[in-house]
């Protein structure tokens, strides 16, 4: 049996990576490709899921009152619990398209840490994600790199989500923590080989088109 192509979309909130994630996918199958696309967190189908809303939400505390190593077993478990469909979907699929994977728990957990610590949290998270879920890993990562400022901006226009009745999360409403989860990605996509970095914002906003036909370049070129 085959293995599919693993492309995850990473990015602050606001970047569009649900948005270009199933732009994406859409592009792939009218190729004639077998392609699927997973979510993550997936808040209303797993244990883990269900948590995150909760800490999402404020209900274990305040963003700094959480210790980021015990917020990122939240969101590894929710990939563990997924693992099976995950693996499964490689198995049918010719490529399949995560919106969030691995390297998001990193930027957003290691974005609460500095220097020594921040190292060592980043360490830690892959190796419970890998090693100890044994989750496969991503084989291209897009970026989709945004200023905070800009995010904010649009995370206030997006639709009702399912896990909050608030405009915005935990996370959203922080924007010197968004920048710094920014920060995060972008040293996580310097010191990789297998990241692409998209710029969704070059002196003004781009385009949904725009973006979209750069993701499918890049994403094509690593298939072929």
């Amino acid at each position: 049996m085959g293995q599919g192509t693993l492309i995850a979309i990473e990015g602050i909130d606001g970047s569009g990576k649900g948005t270009q994630a199933t732009r994406l996918r859409d592009s792939l199958l009218s190729q004639g490709r077998s392609a699927a696309l997973i979510s993550f967190p997936r808040y209303g189908e797993t244990f883990f899921g269900a948590r995150i809303g909760d800490f999402l939400n404020g209900r274990f505390g305040g963003l700094a009152e959480v210790d980021p190593f015990l917020a990122a077993t939240l969101f590894a478990g929710d990939r563990f619990e997924s693992r099976a469909m995950l693996l499964d979907a490689l198995a049918l699929h010719d490529v399949v398209i995560l919106d969030r994977y691995v390297a998001s728990n990193v930027a957003h957990q290691a974005a609460k840490r500095t220097g020594e610590e921040r190292r060592r949290l980043t360490e830690w998270i892959l190796k419970l994600e890998y090693d100890v879920y044994g989750l496969p890993r991503a084989d291209r990562t897009l970026l989709l790199d945004l200023p905070a400022e800009q995010a904010q901006q649009l995370i206030a226009r997006k639709n009702a989500r399912s896990y909050t009745e608030k405009a915005a999360d935990l996370q959203e409403a922080d924007a010197a923590y968004l920048e710094t989860v920014r920060e995060a990605y972008c040293e996580l996509a310097r010191t990789d080989p297998s990241w692409s970095v998209v710029s969704v914002f070059e002196d003004r906003l781009r385009s949904l088109d725009d973006v979209a036909d750069e993701v499918l370049r890049v994403v094509q070129n690593s298939l072929d």
